[in-house]
Protein backbone atom coordinates (compact mmCIF):
# COMPACT_ATOMS: atom_id res chain seq x y z
CA UNK A 1 0.00 0.00 0.00
CA UNK A 2 3.00 2.49 -0.02
CA UNK A 3 2.64 5.20 -2.05
CA UNK A 4 -0.98 4.64 -2.92
CA UNK A 5 -1.53 7.88 -1.07
CA UNK A 6 0.69 9.93 -2.66
CA UNK A 7 -0.91 13.39 -3.16
CA UNK A 8 -3.86 13.42 -0.52
CA UNK A 9 -4.52 15.77 2.17
CA UNK A 10 -5.81 14.23 5.44
CA UNK A 11 -7.23 15.41 8.45
CA UNK A 12 -6.98 13.44 11.74
CA UNK A 13 -8.81 14.92 14.75
CA UNK A 14 -7.23 13.96 17.83
CA UNK A 15 -3.46 12.86 17.01
CA UNK A 16 -1.54 13.78 19.34
CA UNK A 17 -1.65 10.39 21.25
CA UNK A 18 -3.40 6.79 20.72
CA UNK A 19 -4.71 5.93 17.47
CA UNK A 20 -4.84 9.23 16.36
CA UNK A 21 -1.21 9.30 16.45
CA UNK A 22 -0.69 5.90 14.52
CA UNK A 23 -3.33 6.60 11.89
CA UNK A 24 -0.93 9.90 11.85
CA UNK A 25 1.86 8.42 11.42
CA UNK A 26 0.51 5.21 9.46
CA UNK A 27 -0.90 7.59 6.48
CA UNK A 28 2.03 9.72 6.02
CA UNK A 29 4.09 6.09 5.54
CA UNK A 30 1.99 5.27 3.21
CA UNK A 31 2.08 8.64 0.73
CA UNK A 32 -0.20 11.05 2.23
CA UNK A 33 1.29 14.22 1.41
CA UNK A 34 -0.59 16.60 3.78
CA UNK A 35 -1.71 16.17 6.84
CA UNK A 36 -3.73 18.36 9.33
CA UNK A 37 -3.56 17.37 12.91
CA UNK A 38 -5.76 18.44 15.67
CA UNK A 39 -5.34 18.45 18.80
CA UNK A 40 -6.35 20.05 22.23
CA UNK A 41 -4.26 19.86 24.98
CA UNK A 42 -0.95 17.33 24.97
CA UNK A 43 1.05 19.75 22.90
CA UNK A 44 4.53 17.21 23.19
CA UNK A 45 2.32 14.46 21.96
CA UNK A 46 1.00 16.59 19.03
CA UNK A 47 4.68 17.80 18.42
CA UNK A 48 6.06 13.96 18.59
CA UNK A 49 3.75 13.29 15.67
CA UNK A 50 4.80 16.19 13.70
CA UNK A 51 8.25 15.46 14.13
CA UNK A 52 7.71 11.69 12.58
CA UNK A 53 5.23 12.62 9.80
CA UNK A 54 7.90 15.41 8.45
CA UNK A 55 10.53 12.57 8.60
CA UNK A 56 9.00 10.52 6.20
CA UNK A 57 8.42 13.99 3.92
CA UNK A 58 4.63 15.01 4.84
CA UNK A 59 3.72 18.72 5.06
CA UNK A 60 2.36 18.91 7.97
CA UNK A 61 -0.23 21.73 10.27
CA UNK A 62 -1.04 21.76 13.31
CA UNK A 63 -5.14 22.85 14.26
CA UNK A 64 -5.56 23.37 18.58
CA UNK A 65 -9.31 23.18 19.45
CA UNK A 66 -11.45 21.63 22.49
CA UNK A 67 -13.83 19.92 20.51
CA UNK A 68 -15.96 19.06 23.28
CA UNK A 69 -17.45 22.79 23.38
CA UNK A 70 -19.17 24.54 20.38
CA UNK A 71 -16.85 27.13 20.17
CA UNK A 72 -13.83 25.03 19.71
CA UNK A 73 -16.13 22.90 16.71
CA UNK A 74 -16.49 26.65 15.72
CA UNK A 75 -13.00 27.37 16.19
CA UNK A 76 -11.56 24.07 14.94
CA UNK A 77 -13.51 24.62 11.46
CA UNK A 78 -12.50 27.87 11.19
CA UNK A 79 -9.03 26.76 11.46
CA UNK A 80 -9.31 24.29 8.75
CA UNK A 81 -10.73 26.49 6.19
CA UNK A 82 -7.90 29.11 7.14
CA UNK A 83 -5.01 26.24 5.67
CA UNK A 84 -7.19 26.48 2.44
CA UNK A 85 -6.57 22.71 2.23
CA UNK A 86 -8.90 20.44 0.65
CA UNK A 87 -9.40 17.45 2.65
CA UNK A 88 -9.17 13.89 0.87
CA UNK A 89 -9.44 11.84 3.81
CA UNK A 90 -10.79 12.48 7.13
CA UNK A 91 -9.94 10.44 10.39
CA UNK A 92 -13.24 11.39 13.20
CA UNK A 93 -10.75 9.92 15.91
CA UNK A 94 -11.13 12.90 18.51
CA UNK A 95 -13.64 11.86 21.76
CA UNK A 96 -13.51 10.52 25.13
CA UNK A 97 -15.10 8.89 28.08
CA UNK A 98 -14.12 12.30 30.09
CA UNK A 99 -15.00 11.05 33.58
CA UNK A 100 -16.97 7.83 34.86
CA UNK A 101 -20.21 8.64 36.33
CA UNK A 102 -23.07 6.33 37.38
CA UNK A 103 -26.26 8.00 36.73
CA UNK A 104 -27.08 9.67 39.88
CA UNK A 105 -24.08 11.72 39.83
CA UNK A 106 -24.39 12.32 35.74
CA UNK A 107 -24.31 16.28 35.23
CA UNK A 108 -26.24 18.12 32.68
CA UNK A 109 -22.63 19.91 31.93
CA UNK A 110 -20.79 16.29 31.79
CA UNK A 111 -24.04 14.79 28.97
CA UNK A 112 -23.36 18.14 26.81
CA UNK A 113 -19.24 17.47 26.87
CA UNK A 114 -19.72 14.30 25.81
CA UNK A 115 -22.10 14.30 23.21
CA UNK A 116 -20.43 17.03 21.68
CA UNK A 117 -16.79 15.91 21.73
CA UNK A 118 -17.84 12.47 20.57
CA UNK A 119 -20.69 12.92 18.30
CA UNK A 120 -21.31 16.69 17.44
CA UNK A 121 -17.71 17.20 16.52
CA UNK A 122 -17.95 14.10 13.97
CA UNK A 123 -20.78 15.61 12.35
CA UNK A 124 -20.07 18.98 11.87
CA UNK A 125 -16.22 18.64 10.68
CA UNK A 126 -17.67 16.23 8.07
CA UNK A 127 -19.72 18.75 7.34
CA UNK A 128 -16.92 20.95 6.99
CA UNK A 129 -14.81 18.66 4.59
CA UNK A 130 -17.19 17.48 2.13
CA UNK A 131 -17.40 20.44 0.08
CA UNK A 132 -13.92 19.55 -1.56
CA UNK A 133 -14.80 15.83 -1.65
CA UNK A 134 -18.12 16.50 -3.39
CA UNK A 135 -16.51 18.26 -6.21
CA UNK A 136 -13.56 16.06 -6.63
CA UNK A 137 -16.62 13.02 -6.48
CA UNK A 138 -14.55 10.98 -4.41
CA UNK A 139 -12.72 11.09 -0.73
CA UNK A 140 -12.78 8.71 2.24
CA UNK A 141 -14.42 9.52 6.09
CA UNK A 142 -13.36 7.24 8.58
CA UNK A 143 -15.25 7.84 12.33
CA UNK A 144 -13.97 6.01 15.40
CA UNK A 145 -16.66 4.15 17.36
CA UNK A 146 -16.14 1.99 19.95
CA UNK A 147 -17.21 -2.46 21.33
CA UNK A 148 -19.32 0.40 24.43
CA UNK A 149 -21.48 1.09 20.93
CA UNK A 150 -22.75 -2.93 21.20
CA UNK A 151 -22.44 -3.51 24.45
CA UNK A 152 -23.40 -0.65 26.52
CA UNK A 153 -19.95 0.34 28.11
CA UNK A 154 -18.51 -0.41 31.38
CA UNK A 155 -19.96 0.87 34.60
CA UNK A 156 -20.00 4.52 34.29
CA UNK A 157 -19.86 4.60 31.02
CA UNK A 158 -23.46 4.26 29.56
CA UNK A 159 -23.55 8.08 27.59
CA UNK A 160 -19.86 7.38 26.08
CA UNK A 161 -21.62 4.21 24.38
CA UNK A 162 -24.38 5.84 23.68
CA UNK A 163 -22.38 9.00 21.78
CA UNK A 164 -20.13 6.14 20.04
CA UNK A 165 -23.73 3.98 19.45
CA UNK A 166 -24.42 7.72 17.24
CA UNK A 167 -21.09 7.32 15.60
CA UNK A 168 -21.84 4.81 13.84
CA UNK A 169 -25.52 5.15 13.35
CA UNK A 170 -24.08 8.75 11.41
CA UNK A 171 -22.14 6.48 9.55
CA UNK A 172 -24.39 4.56 8.14
CA UNK A 173 -26.22 7.63 7.62
CA UNK A 174 -23.82 9.10 5.95
CA UNK A 175 -22.59 6.66 3.69
CA UNK A 176 -26.27 6.56 1.90
CA UNK A 177 -26.17 10.31 1.44
CA UNK A 178 -22.88 10.19 0.53
CA UNK A 179 -22.18 7.44 -1.53
CA UNK A 180 -23.63 8.28 -4.78
CA UNK A 181 -20.96 11.29 -4.92
CA UNK A 182 -17.70 9.01 -4.59
CA UNK A 183 -17.38 9.29 -1.03
CA UNK A 184 -16.83 6.41 1.42
CA UNK A 185 -17.86 6.97 4.99
CA UNK A 186 -16.91 4.02 7.35
CA UNK A 187 -15.86 3.48 11.02
CA UNK A 188 -14.12 1.42 13.53
CA UNK A 189 -14.94 -0.55 16.41
CA UNK A 190 -11.90 -1.12 18.57
CA UNK A 191 -12.24 -3.10 21.79
CA UNK A 192 -10.31 -2.33 25.00
CA UNK A 193 -6.86 -0.78 23.40
CA UNK A 194 -3.83 -0.93 25.71
CA UNK A 195 -3.26 2.63 25.49
CA UNK A 196 -3.52 6.59 27.31
CA UNK A 197 -7.22 6.36 27.61
CA UNK A 198 -7.67 3.07 29.51
CA UNK A 199 -4.30 4.36 31.50
CA UNK A 200 -6.93 7.28 32.59
CA UNK A 201 -10.48 6.11 32.87
CA UNK A 202 -9.79 1.89 33.58
CA UNK A 203 -8.39 -0.07 36.76
CA UNK A 204 -5.51 -3.13 36.36
CA UNK A 205 -8.58 -4.58 37.58
CA UNK A 206 -10.40 -3.88 34.45
CA UNK A 207 -7.98 -4.44 32.03
CA UNK A 208 -6.91 -7.35 33.49
CA UNK A 209 -11.05 -8.54 32.99
CA UNK A 210 -10.99 -7.26 29.81
CA UNK A 211 -7.73 -9.73 28.68
CA UNK A 212 -9.04 -12.53 30.32
CA UNK A 213 -12.09 -12.59 28.30
CA UNK A 214 -10.70 -11.48 25.03
CA UNK A 215 -10.05 -14.98 22.62
CA UNK A 216 -6.80 -13.00 21.17
CA UNK A 217 -5.36 -13.25 24.90
CA UNK A 218 -3.76 -9.50 24.38
CA UNK A 219 -5.48 -6.80 24.51
CA UNK A 220 -5.76 -4.01 21.14
CA UNK A 221 -2.83 -1.47 20.33
CA UNK A 222 -3.24 1.65 18.35
CA UNK A 223 -1.16 0.06 15.55
CA UNK A 224 -3.81 -2.70 14.90
CA UNK A 225 -6.41 0.20 14.61
CA UNK A 226 -4.68 2.23 12.51
CA UNK A 227 -3.52 -0.40 10.39
CA UNK A 228 -7.44 -0.85 9.74
CA UNK A 229 -8.12 2.61 9.38
CA UNK A 230 -5.29 2.60 6.57
CA UNK A 231 -7.40 -0.38 4.73
CA UNK A 232 -10.35 1.91 4.85
CA UNK A 233 -8.61 4.59 3.17
CA UNK A 234 -7.23 2.38 0.42
CA UNK A 235 -8.29 1.63 -2.68
CA UNK A 236 -8.38 -1.95 -1.35
CA UNK A 237 -11.51 -0.86 0.25
CA UNK A 238 -13.25 0.32 -2.92
CA UNK A 239 -16.80 -1.27 -2.33
CA UNK A 240 -16.24 -0.15 1.36
CA UNK A 241 -19.40 1.91 2.61
CA UNK A 242 -21.50 2.30 5.79
CA UNK A 243 -19.34 -0.62 7.89
CA UNK A 244 -18.22 -0.55 11.27
CA UNK A 245 -15.59 -2.50 11.73
CA UNK A 246 -15.25 -4.46 15.05
CA UNK A 247 -11.33 -4.82 16.00
CA UNK A 248 -11.58 -6.57 19.44
CA UNK A 249 -9.68 -9.90 19.17
CA UNK A 250 -12.83 -12.02 19.18
CA UNK A 251 -14.10 -10.08 22.63
CA UNK A 252 -17.66 -9.49 21.15
CA UNK A 253 -18.06 -12.73 20.55
CA UNK A 254 -18.01 -14.08 23.94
Amino acid sequence: MDQELKGKTALVTGASRGIGAATAIALANNGVSRLILHYNAYKPGIEKVMASVQKVGAQTQIIQADLGTDAGIRACIESLAATGAGVDILVNNAGSLVKRAKLAEFSSELFDRVMTLNVKSTWFVAQAVTPHMLAAKSGVIVNVSSIAARNGGGVGATIYAAAKAAVSTITKGLAKELAPQGIRVNAVSPGTVDNDFHAQFSTRQILDSALAATPAGTLGTNEEVADTILFLCSHRARYVHGQTIEINGGMFMV
